[in-house]
């Protein structure tokens, strides 16, 4: 059997990534997911290049931003805005279990697509919309983005360089509110899924960019509501561990993860070091608050050899660390590789189309990669 949700079939009225991204999750889990796009332009994402794939005949094709959300989905350009188009959308919702959209708030109401229209025809349908700020709330009717989100979200407030180092508020480098987004949409949707497995229901899911983006700053805000100190930005260091940041080596840089005592007393030993002794820094609560003295020192000892020297040293007896790699350099790495993570999927026209595999990897219900991004009709 491949994938646990064969049974299951998608019906993808949104757009760029957060919808797509966890379409695509549906897909890989065996999913039938049909993507609804417009005509003659399709989906956003397919003109958001360079780089470009190429066709078979060499003429440029979809953006790789368009590749990377939109594996295993067959596409059917149709106009929502005409009554033909609303028809064939509300015949398609008639057989499926799941509708994705991210249009504006009401925005699918008047073509009588929203959930209580097509509720009407399927009770059983699950239906989960996606917008910047929810269905509820003065901020609801506002167009929300990912950019923006990590700025009004307060994930930019503790990304980035420290006042102190002439640092300023900085965005993660993918766009991680509509990412982790994607990522609770499916949770909802799958956990919708086991409520109507147990009563028959369907149920409505409203997802907002922003409460997703303020949910996953997981300690920062956990600290914030017990201490009532607003959280500063640390650049690569961390608010709560020490050591437990970036070092510069003899050759470049790594990173070093010491997440407890017997680790750094095993780190202090490696490097020939006192520090475990030192009152100041014996526990991790005393090196968080010494990391000022800390951290200069360890700096120091660290710039003396290369990455690859410190990394055999310290892998050698389980100190965490690593060096910091681009993607060339990860992608090729030996575990990486054994994990089977960069595959491809051949188009119909012969050409095959690289992505990266989805993580999961379940013992019974395998995930498979059997429809390449669809390819724009004119």
């Amino acid at each position: 059997m491949a994938g646990p949700l064969t049974h299951i079939k998608v019906l993808d009225l949104s757009r760029v990534l957060a919808g797509p991204w966890s379409t695509q999750i549906l897909g890989d889990m065996g999913a039938e997911v049909i993507k609804i796009e417009r005509p003659n332009t399709g989906d956003d994402t397919r003109h958001w290049g360079p780089p470009f794939q190429k066709n078979s005949d060499g003429s440029q094709g979809d953006a790789a931003y368009f590749l990377c959300a939109n594996r295993n989905k067959k596409s059917l350009f149709i106009d929502i805005t005409t009554a033909q188009g609303q028809a064939e959308i509300r015949d398609l919702a008639c057989s499926c279990d799941i509708v994705v959209e991210n249009y504006k708030v009401g925005g699918l109401k008047k073509y009588g697509l929203d959930y209580d229209s097509l509720k009407a025809l399927n009770p059983g349908l699950i239906y989960c919309s996606i917008t910047g700020f929810g269905q509820t709330g003065p901020s609801a009717t506002r167009a929300g983005y990912d950019f923006m989100i990590q700025a009004m979200g307060g994930m930019m407030s503790i990304t980035g360089d420290s006042d102190e180092n002439g640092g300023s508020p900085q965005k993660v480098g993918v766009a991680i509110a509509d990412i982790m987004t994607g990522m609770y949409a499916t949770i909802g949707i799958l956990g919708a899924l086991a409520h109507r497995d147990r009563t028959g229901e369907g149920q409505y899911i409203d997802l907002a960019l922003l409460d997703c983006q303020i949910a996953m700053l997981a300690n920062h805000t956990s600290n914030y509501l017990v201490s009532g100190d607003i959280p500063k930005r640390h650049g690569n260091a961390h608010v709560s561990i020490v050591p437990y940041q970036t070092f510069k080596t003899k050759d470049g840089e790594m990173v070093l993860a010491i997440g407890n005592d017997v680790q750094f007393k095993k780190f202090s030993t490696l490097t020939e070091q006192s520090w475990a002794e030192d009152d100041r820094y014996k526990t991790n609560e005393a090196r968080v608050k010494n990391r000022n003295t800390l951290v200069p020192e360890i700096k120091e000892v660290i710039s003396q050899k290369s990455t690859i020297e410190w990394i055999e040293i310290l892998e050698r007896h389980n100190v965490p660390c690593g060096p910091v790699n681009n993607l060339e350099q990860i992608l090729s790495d030996p575990q990486v590789i054994s994990r089977n993570l960069v595959r491809t999927i051949e188009n119909d026209d012969g050409t095959k189309t690289p992505i990266i595999a989805n993580p999961i990897n379940y013992s019974k219900t395998p995930l498979e990669y059997k429809i390449a991004p669809p390819k724009l009709k004119p």
